[in-house]
């Protein structure tokens, strides 16, 4: 069976246990044989081990409901683990549409996004973050225009707007650091080992913002107003895992979202800046709104040509 025959008999186990409450072992079974898999009870079996065991999803038994279901609580990373699903399940599909004929790359339009400048190194912090090594590297800082070297405890790998990032704290500092990896030059893996703080987790810090910049303070409750249609695309692709409906006319949709303001936030707001309003807090509210004169500034008819 291919690889994608696997990631994809894998997803459909999940999909089965997320969308059907407590499905019996017959019931995955039947699934996989109505989707084109004829396995056997033993290849089903191997499935469910491989996912609890490769992949720390924990997938128990219920005796009593006499099903299988997702314990999400003890499951670290579900939502990570889904997203790498469908990272390669997808590129698994189009690897194998591409091998039927090169034509098919004339089909397929993709993101714009520059080089894959750093995805070498991805390996290298990976193996550091899974070991517990310091890694040592220089960084490009695009606002000094200069180089420093750092030395780094990498806690987690990031993916944000078809980027990556390393995060982790400065060895014997305090100080907790994103890095672009498309910056990043001579990373070394070090023989020295750190310890994640007790009950620290990395994702956590991520989970207050919108982006990767969590360094503005505490979190606050922004409370914003949007106006149909565009209140149909924010309902779908939410600013925040966070965003709550407090009241929908279906002529105005106003949402809350508990994050750190960061100059993320602030840009995702003006990018819908003709359908949107800050409704609270005021500092939110003030701070578009000086982005938005400084747009008019810039765009006073004496200097439009």
């Amino acid at each position: 069976m291919s690889r994608q025959g696997t990631i994809k008999r894998y997803t459909l186990i999940i999909e089965k246990l997320e969308r059907k409450h407590f499905p019996t072992f017959y019931d995955l079974k039947s699934m996989m044989e109505e989707e084109g898999f004829s396995i056997s009870s033993r290849t089903l079996e191997r499935d469910i081990e491989q996912i609890r065991n490769e992949f720390g999803v924990v997938i128990k038994y219920d005796k009593n409901r006499n099903g299988y279901f997702i314990d999400k609580e003890n499951t670290i990373n579900f939502e990570s683990f889904m997203r790498f699903l469908e990272i390669v399940a997808t590129a698994e599909l189009l690897i194998q549409t591409i091998q039927e004929g090169k034509e098919a790359l004339n089909y397929i339009s993709f993101e714009s996004v520059g080089s894959f400048k750093g995805v070498e190194y991805l390996k290298l912090f990976l193996e550091a973050i899974r070991t517990k090594q310091v890694v040592s590297f220089k960084h490009f800082n695009w606002h000094t225009k200069q180089k420093k070297e750092f030395i780094l405890e990498p806690y987690l790998l990031k993916q944000y707007q078809s980027r990556w990032y390393v995060y982790g704290k400065e060895k014997n500092r305090k100080y907790y650091l994103t890095f672009g990896i498309d910056r990043i030059e001579e990373p070394k893996l070090l023989s020295d080992k750190f310890t994640i703080p007790r009950n620290f987790d990395p994702n956590e810090s991520f989970n207050a913002v919108v982006g990767i910049d969590f360094s503005g303070g505490k979190r606050e409750t922004i409370i914003l107003s949007i106006q149909y249609p565009q209140a149909n695309y924010l309902k779908t692709l939410p600013l925040h895992d966070s965003q709550t409906i407090i009241s929908d006319d279906k002529k105005e949709l106003v949402i809350s979202i508990h994050v750190i303001p960061n100059f993320e936030l602030i840009q995702k707001i003006l990018s819908h800046v003709e359908f949107i309003k800050v409704i609270s807090p005021k500092s939110v509210a003030d701070e578009v709104m000086e982005r938005c004169k400084a747009i008019i500034k810039r765009y006073d008819s004496k200097k439009v040509q």
